[in-house]
């Protein structure tokens, strides 16, 4: 019942901003390494890290955990560990880790149980030096818990019988690659913390080659199917969970062989062909398809920039004329490269997202 209440009011209010922001674009000015720096300012509203300025203006576990180190990087560890009070104070008071916090401040999944939200939360705790040991219990509570629900423990990955939220939420995958790297992540992370780790059993490097890797490419989901996925493919090595030179080169050849960083990066897929969605995603068409995301671009042009730097500065180059072209650090992107609109939703701005092209 309460999470059907949080669908009521978020799902509204977050189309309202985004169709506002239609016609009242908000702009920034100066160059794109400028912009970026205004966009992050304003994503810290005193108390936490919203993901953005606009259609989220709340927290989001995930997004905080993609941009954590970059935003420490930038000297905003005093706002990093506020954030972390912020979120963890939400959390154990509504007793589980979700996806996202209500600009309320109630905590709630969307649009299910996450296999990403405890591991980044982890990783943010960890990499940051934030003094986690009020939430011990908390956090103990909450890695057997998620280690009862979401994985498998004759094989250690994450159960293919359920779909979990996840970084492409709208899509419904078998076991994802992307949510088995945040498995392993969660793992690497917990070492050398004063915390259960109910993972350390598994060698996940090994599982995700074993499960995964087709020999050029990792696959998307445990269903093997023939296509090439962006976040199966930069997650093993952004996590570095895998730190083989020779798979990362290869799996940046596939992604660009796909075509998913042009005319930049970075596309889910090449075609939605192949993924089925969960049905909320009709009022958003296609906006998980073939679509161009910017959380993960500078990700992979960090990647790139280990294999073929000349590449990697002309795709910055083209986010720079892109930031620069719109005034803001936009959200997702038609396979075209136009900012991504369906008649009930317009890409979102401002995004908290913008830490990672500053540290590129």
């Amino acid at each position: 019942m309460t999470m059907l209440l949080e669908y009521l009011t978020e799902g509204p209010r977050i189309l309202y901003t985004s169709n506002k922001q239609r016609f009242f674009p908000k702009k920034y000015h100066g160059s794109a390494q400028e912009i970026c720096q205004q966009v992050v300012k304003e994503c810290w509203n005193g108390k936490f890290f919203q993901v953005s300025t606009g259609n989220f203006a709340q927290f989001w576990t995930r997004d905080f955990g993609w941009c954590v180190s970059s935003l420490l990087e930038l000297d905003y560890e005093k706002e990093v560990h506020a954030t972390l009070k912020y979120a963890l104070n939400r959390f154990s008071r509504a007793g589980k880790i979700t996806t996202t916090i209500t600009p309320q401040g109630k905590p709630y999944d969307f649009p299910n149980l996450a296999a990403d939200s405890l591991p980044w939360l982890i990783h943010a705790i960890r990499k940051s030096g934030f003094a986690y040991y009020p939430y011990k219990d908390f956090l103990n509570q909450q890695i057997q818990k998620y280690a009862h629900k979401i994985i498998t423990p004759n094989t250690g990955l994450v159960n293919s019988d359920m779909t979990f939220s996840s970084m492409k939420d709208f899509a419904k995958r078998k076991s994802a690659c992307y949510d088995n790297c945040m498995v392993a992540m969660l793992t690497q992370d917990l070492q050398g913390m004063q915390l259960e780790n109910p993972f350390a059993k598994y060698d996940y490097s090994t599982l995700l080659q074993r499960h995964f890797w087709q020999g050029e490419y990792f696959y998307d989901d445990l269903t093997h199917k023939n296509y090439i996925a962006g976040d199966a493919n930069i997650f093993p090595f952004i996590t570095a969970i895998i730190k083989d030179p020779k798979l990362l080169e290869k799996s940046l050849q596939a992604i660009s062989g796909a075509g998913l960083d042009d005319p930049f990066p970075l596309k889910y897929t090449a075609s939605r062909r192949h993924v089925h969605f969960i049905w909320q995603e009709i009022a958003m068409w296609n906006y998980e398809g073939d679509t161009i995301w910017t959380h993960m671009g500078p990700l992979y042009i960090k990647l790139l920039q280990q294999t073929d730097k000349a590449k990697a500065e002309e795709l910055k180059k083209r986010y720079a004329r892109l930031i620069e072209h719109h005034a803001n650090y936009l959200e997702v992107f038609t396979p075209h490269g136009k900012p991504f609109s369906s008649p009930f939703y317009v890409c979102d701005r401002g995004m908290l997202w913008a830490a990672n092209y500053l540290t590129l």
